[in-house]
């Protein structure tokens, strides 16, 4: 089997997208990724069993649970989107026989860097091209602050690197350089193993996932507002975590696809089910009603902190609004398909302080331009803003190039759905890191993809 860094062209999957009928149907999008490698990490952390249910199987997340089983837990499949982990205890993973690899995945390289960044073993931190191009050091600053060594590593802290977990962890204090959850994570993760207290201080909040799973599986964590629109998160150390049932919500950030999907296809009725709607992950369902968007929630419950409901969506004129910088660690992921909707709305939609996108698998900021510009949309960036020229209609007919970014594939399908002329994308194999099923549930629904 070919891994992500040995694919050749001829090796790649082109698809193209062309204007199609209403939209019409129910569906459940996969498993919150974010929430699918809190759990298997957690649930290795912890005593006991921890019985997982609606985790995504995508790629990104079946490497997390690989990596899992090479630092000593017991992972294991139960049935569809049903998986069960043995933990190890905190401090109690196994140095891994060979490296880990993580393929294309940001998070779950970095949340397990921090697992392991308390752990007294060494371990070898790998992944694909583009996992491999993304900087690492701004994680590794504050573990290293808690007793952990980089052994070895490319530059800026790229991968492969090995990492040599501290022997005597040491809580700090430390207050995130931006808005990110994979920092506030990893250096949460491994406070778990040092005395005392570690906290965390954001100016911006990020999404919450981390705390509230560490709250679920028994850790004593508190947080508090910090400023304007930060968070003061303090961890005590050297908890005993215990197993736990984890219910996966579904991931807000794979139904943004097929929501703004049904937002611009006219015509279009969908129903999601159990969508995640945690107020820090959902400043994209914010955007798209300020901009005239038909989403409808109803029957919201909880399930390990975690809230969810069911969404309606239908076809809407939308117009273009400005998105406040603020909003950003809400909506990381989800600019460039928001990018796709401001191209249908009538006027000018601008995105405020992205700077974060051009850390991602791609340079998203760059390569949501230019997946505009070649399908005839009026995009300008401006710093780290974006501003996009909404006319009602977009023309399409061009060709995407995906850069091995799943984001920017599905992104550019969506688009093809109500543009002028079909859109083209180079690649739509890497779709499969975070939403294996997304094309032939599309097609379910009535998109044409061919």
């Amino acid at each position: 089997m070919l891994t992500h860094s040995d694919r050749a062209d001829d090796h790649k999957t082109p698809l193209q997208a062309r204007s199609s009928r209403p939209l019409t149907g129910r569906v459940r999008v996969p498993g919150d990724k974010s929430i699918s490698h809190r759990a298997l990490i957690l649930g290795a952390l912890a005593v006991g069993e921890t019985r997982i249910s609606g985790l995504l199987e995508g790629e990104d997340v079946l490497n997390t649970a690989k990596s899992m089983r090479a630092l000593g837990a017991k992972v294991e499949r139960t049935g569809d989107f049903a998986w069960k982990v043995e933990g190890v205890g905190v401090t109690g993973f196994a140095e891994p026989e060979g490296p880990l690899d993580f393929g294309n995945s940001g998070t779950g390289c970095r949340l397990v860097m921090g697992a392991v960044a308390g752990c007294p073993i060494t371990a070898v931190f790998d992944g694909d091209a583009s996992l491999r191009s993304r900087p690492m050091r701004r994680i590794l600053d504050p573990l290293e602050l808690m007793g952990a060594r980089v052994a070895s590593g490319g530059q800026g802290g790229r991968l492969p690197l090995s990492l040599a977990g501290a022997r005597d962890p040491l809580p700090i204090l430390y207050r995130t350089p931006v808005a990110s959850a994979q920092i506030k994570s990893a250096v949460l993760l491994a406070g778990l193993a040092a005395p005392g207290v570690t906290t965390v201080i954001e100016n911006e909040a990020s999404r919450d996932h981390t705390e509230l799973m560490l709250r679920h599986f028994g850790a004593q964590i508190v947080s508090t507002p910090e400023g304007q629109h930060g968070r003061k998160i303090v961890l005590t150390g050297q908890p005993e975590l215990h197993g736990e049932k984890v219910v996966v919500p579904a991931d807000p950030s794979s139904a943004a696809f097929p929501i703004v999907a049904a937002l611009i296809v006219e015509g279009s009725d969908l129903i999601f089910s159990d969508v995640m709607t945690n107020p820090l992950r959902t400043g994209l369902f914010t955007t798209l009603r300020e901009m005239g968007g038909l989403i409808e929630e109803r029957g919201v419950r909880t399930d390990a902190g975690e809230p969810m409901a069911e969404l309606r969506v239908r076809g809407s004129k939308l117009k273009g609004v400005e998105v406040p910088p603020e909003r950003a660690p809400s909506m990381i992921d989800e600019y460039l398909v928001l990018a796709v909707a401001a191209s249908f709305a009538e006027g000018t939609t601008i995105m405020r302080g992205l700077s974060e996108l051009r850390l991602k698998e791609s340079d998203r900021l760059e390569a949501t331009a230019d997946m505009l510009r070649v399908n005839g949309v009026k995009v300008e960036i401006s710093g780290d803003d974006l501003i996009v020229e909404g006319k009602g209609h977009v023309p399409g007919g061009g060709l995407v190039a995906t850069h091995m970014d799943h984001r920017i594939a599905m992104s550019a399908l969506v688009m093809g759905l109500a543009s002028d002329e079909p859109v083209k994308v180079d690649d739509t194999a890497f779709i499969a890191t975070s939403f294996p099923d997304f094309i032939p549930m599309m097609r379910s629904l009535g998109a044409d993809l061919s």
